[in-house]
């Protein structure tokens, strides 16, 4: 019960870096959407896709291998300097390659006339990847409030320099056009803002970051082999799972005709997966201090039921937040402007889709803890597949509706194959019966919600909560003496 308070000790204080950063940060979501058009939001989506994809290319599951390797004290120093050589050398390799071929580049991905979009995703990308192993050493040592710290202050630049440069610049050069804002400001350069905002901050962190990066260089080529050894499937577990998540984004203006306006489809679609949010920074936080755990709790006598109940909490917390945000959907859709609002009805596909992707990263426990990544490949590469294909087949008939649904298709074949596979090499008794039971009820609550298709006033919202509560009720209920031992 110890491993489980320190476990929930550390989410809580991940959580305020994740949960309450990310919150914060997501408030740009609706301050872009009064501030830009969808065509220009879109715009945004499309390049923070492809941004993602690179993140997991540069990382190479490096950071998954480095808490595998640093878990063995006596390889913890030298794979920590191992992985950052690694890392170095391969990112500044990338980098030279796109700045040099940054206006084929921009060419290719159709924005011909905007190479300097290239140049700035590429040095974000870069940043990030740099600063992924100091950040990880922090979590495998427990630092959990200077990792939030750290978090925090990416955040808030990142915010400050979002309204410094759409909001506080052009209301300064409108009262006096000589400011000296105009030199460090032009309206021109429109939502490539957003990406300069996120360069400053990322060239920050890495700069706080320094004093974790200050070690003995010593490349231990025999330990690089085996991390990447090790961590080659996981980056293409990596891939699976951004590709599943983001290639929609990348594939919409490709497949929607010209005359659909495809980057207005995109940015309204990109705004309102956003509104999803909520329940992936739970899964975040969940993860930031669940990988480190459950690699320190190998050798536990009773991991296995740990993981089990484990499980069992993260479908209850993950279901409910579903529940709350689409029950409340009325209210949730005013944070954004209303030209946003015809992309509503993805909300609740795009939510149970990131449920599913929380379970999976939960099971994934065992071809980790028992050094078979190739299969976590194997089931993202299935995940990527299905979802690659249903998009080709269905975007241009359905639009994003058909990347909202082959999202969620494809996340719970990934958890089907996954547990399957995990029963056979490393079982564990999940409470199935339970787990059932909640996803049923909290279906069952949405689609009467659904039925029911009260008109907003003060009666719906009465009853909306009238139905959570029952929900939370029903989790009380039968979970009551497990809570009262958790809290004792």
């Amino acid at each position: 019960m110890n491993s489980f308070k320190k476990l929930a000790g550390e989410t809580a204080i991940y959580g305020m870096s994740s949960i309450v950063g990310r919150f914060i940060n997501w408030w740009l979501v609706p301050y872009y959407s009064f501030i830009f058009l969808t065509s220009e939001y879109g715009v945004v989506t499309n390049l923070y896709s492809y941004m993602a994809f690179l993140l997991v290319f540069l990382s190479y599951g490096m950071e998954t291998g480095f808490f595998r390797f640093a878990s063995r004290a006596e390889d913890k120093e030298r794979a920590y300097s191992s992985a950052l050589i690694s890392l170095f050398g391969t990112s500044m390799g990338f980098l030279l390659v796109v700045l040099a071929f940054s206006k084929d580049i921009a060419a290719w991905i159709d924005y011909p006339d905007h190479p300097e979009y290239i140049q700035w995703v590429a040095l974000i990308v870069v940043l990030d990847t740099l600063t992924a192993i100091p950040f990880a050493k922090l979590r495998i040592e427990s630092k959990a409030v200077k990792f939030a710290v750290l978090k925090f202050v990416n955040i808030f630049i990142i915010i400050f320099l979002n309204i410094f440069f759409f909001s506080i610049c052009p209301s300064l050069l409108k009262n006096n056009p000589e400011s000296w804002v105009k030199l460090i400001y032009s309206p021109e350069l429109g939502v490539g803002y957003v990406f300069i905002s996120n360069l400053i901050a990322s060239v920050i962190s890495l700069i706080l970051l320094v004093p974790e990066m200050i070690v003995k260089l010593q490349l231990d080529r025999r330990l690089l082999k085996e991390m990447v050894w090790y961590s080659f499937p996981i980056l293409i577990v990596g891939v699976g799972g951004i590709m599943t998540q983001h290639i929609d984004k990348i594939l919409l203006p490709k497949l929607l005709p010209e005359s659909q306006e495809p980057m207005s489809q995109l940015g309204i679609y990109g705004a309102n997966v956003k509104l999803a949010v909520i329940l992936n920074m739970f899964i975040q936080a969940f993860r930031y201090a669940f990988e480190p755990f459950f690699f320190s709790q190998v050798k536990s006598e009773d991991n296995k039921r740990g993981y089990a109940i484990i499980m069992k909490y993260f479908v209850l917390f993950g279901l409910s937040i579903f529940l709350g945000i689409c029950l409340y959907i009325d209210l949730v859709k005013l944070i954004v402007d209303a030209k946003y609002h015809s992309g509503l009805n993805v909300v609740p596909i795009i939510l149970m889709a990131n449920l599913f992707l929380g379970i999976y990263y939960t099971l994934s426990l065992w071809y980790k803890l028992t050094d078979k990544t190739r299969y976590g490949a194997y089931f993202s590469l299935a995940g990527a597949g299905i979802s690659l294909i249903l998009n080709i087949l269905f975007i241009p008939q359905f639009g994003y509706m058909a990347s909202a649904w082959a999202m969620l298709i494809s996340f719970v074949a990934m958890v089907v194959l996954s547990y399957s596979f995990g029963q056979k090499y490393f079982p564990v008794n999940y409470p199935l019966k339970r787990i059932g039971l909640y996803f049923a009820a909290a279906l069952l609550i949405y689609f009467a919600a659904s039925l029911l298709n009260l008109t907003p006033s003060v009666w719906m919202y009465l009853i909306h909560t009238l139905l959570i509560s029952l929900f939370l009720l029903l989790a009380f209920l039968l979970e009551r003496k497990e809570i009262y031992r958790f809290l004792k």
